[in-house]
């Protein structure tokens, strides 16, 4: 028999709150975190609002911020809900636990690049139509921090948790865009499962609001252009959905052999019991438009906890806003859960906070464990003119109360990378 895996501790920062208490009551009101872009001067971009963390204070999780001084805000978000999901789940505490038995697993994203600074040295170094190479790699040799340069490297997020918190078992991080921290927690899970850790921390953190992000997505055309109510514009499944609103923030997930969690009278959230991992190969850019790596991996999800389709509460949607995303997920819901769908709530938290990137899925598997947890079912705010094409009960506008046993978590990543998490409450 394999070993089974429970959530023993969460935390989070994000744009509606820097704390999982702060953030699910936001969410359950049906709150918003988007705004104008403050990170950097976006008044000539087509996309000038997004969804920033407001009044972090990483002072308040580490002894020393000095330690960090070049880290980005992927890392800092990283330690906040880190810490935030280490305390709540007691584990530092227990005198059993050996380092090497826990592990770090993220789907963390790259950290922030130093824009205007390399943007002078390309300008420094124009010669005649070109980039002279010689004077650029001096400019950059002469103005690059090199710590600050490693920073930027999407591994260093899990190499500063592993060294706060002594973690000396398995360490890993990957990268597959909107799916990296779903796909994180799935993986760690079975690391759990196959014995080799007995506790791993997992999720991720991630910011793309700087010029680079901004513009890649512009070009992309996959952002919102509503600057002018930034709160209304991120509309999952509406008819008027014009494109993604950014976010930015962490999600930490403390994964726990269930006897072990047990054995030292651990809280438990919610038991991981599915796990299902696809990929559509069809395009970069793009996802198949039958959605046949979105339907696969729900029913991989289901077949890995052994469960019906009639058995699933909720599905925590990926729920971009976007107008192939919502079109094509609510295909795959129904491919999946077949008549059931029409009888399973369905909402996006995206609405509120914007798109997390890699740590969107973290985030919401916890919005997961906290609907879980206390019967409440966040909303899909901005809901207003249904779209035909997008024809489930996405929870418009207000919270519901409704228990949930089991919740499905989507996270459909661009280029067709799906991972899809089931929750269920614990049960002997």
């Amino acid at each position: 028999m394999r070993r089974r895996v429970v959530v023993t501790g969460i935390g989070c920062i994000t744009p509606v709150g820097n704390s999982v208490e702060s953030t699910w009551n936001v969410l359950q009101e049906g709150g918003s975190g988007v705004g104008e872009i403050s990170h950097f001067d976006a008044g000539n971009f087509p996309t000038r609002i997004a969804g920033e963390v407001k009044g972090f204070d990483l002072s308040q999780y580490v002894d020393d911020e000095s330690d960090y001084e070049h880290a980005g805000r992927n890392v800092r978000f990283a330690i906040g809900a880190a810490t935030e999901a280490v305390k709540d789940s007691g584990i530092m505490d227990d005198p059993q636990l050996q380092p090497v038995d826990f592990g770090v697993y993220l789907g963390a994203g790259e950290g922030q690049q130093d824009f205007m600074n390399l943007m002078k040295i390309i300008a420094d170094a124009y010669r005649d139509g070109e980039v002279d190479l010689v004077e650029f790699t001096r400019g950059g040799l002469a103005s690059l921090h090199p710590q600050a340069e490693l920073e930027q490297e999407p591994n260093m997020p899990v190499g500063h948790l592993a060294s706060i918190f002594n973690a000396q078992g398995p360490n890993a991080n990957c990268l597959t865009a909107c799916a990296a921290s779903s796909q994180a927690i799935g993986e760690a899970t079975e690391i759990i499962r196959r014995g080799d850790a007995e506790v791993m921390l997992s999720g991720g953190a991630h910011s793309m609001i700087h010029p680079f992000g901004v513009t890649g997505f512009n070009l992309l055309t996959a952002l919102s252009t509503n600057n002018e109510v930034p709160q209304r514009a991120s509309r999952p499944f509406d008819k008027n959905r014009d494109g993604f609103v950014l976010g930015e923030g962490a999600g930490m997930l403390v994964l726990e052999e269930l006897e072990r969690a047990k054995a030292r009278g651990a809280q438990i959230y919610a038991e991981i019991v599915g796990f299902g991992s696809t990929a559509d190969a069809y395009r970069i850019t793009d996802t198949h438009p039958e959605g046949r790596g979105a339907i696969s991996c729900i029913k991989m999800a289901l077949k890995d906890a052994g469960l019906n389709r009639d058995q699933i509460d909720y599905v925590n949607a990926h729920g971009t806003s976007t107008s192939v995303n919502d079109r094509v997920e609510t295909l795959a819901i129904k491919g999946a859960l077949e008549e059931e769908a029409y009888n399973t709530p369905v909402s996006s938290v995206k609405s509120m906070m914007g798109h997390l990137i890699a740590a969107a899925g973290s985030v919401e598997a916890i919005t997961c464990l906290l609907a879980m947890r206390d019967g409440v079912l966040p909303p899909t705010i901005n809901y207003e003119t249904p779209d035909p094409e997008c024809d489930l009960d996405y929870v418009p506008n207000e919270s519901r109360k409704q228990r949930v046993q089991r919740a499905l978590s989507n996270s459909f990543g661009f280029g067709g990378q799906n991972i899809s998490l089931i929750f269920a409450q614990y049960e002997n």
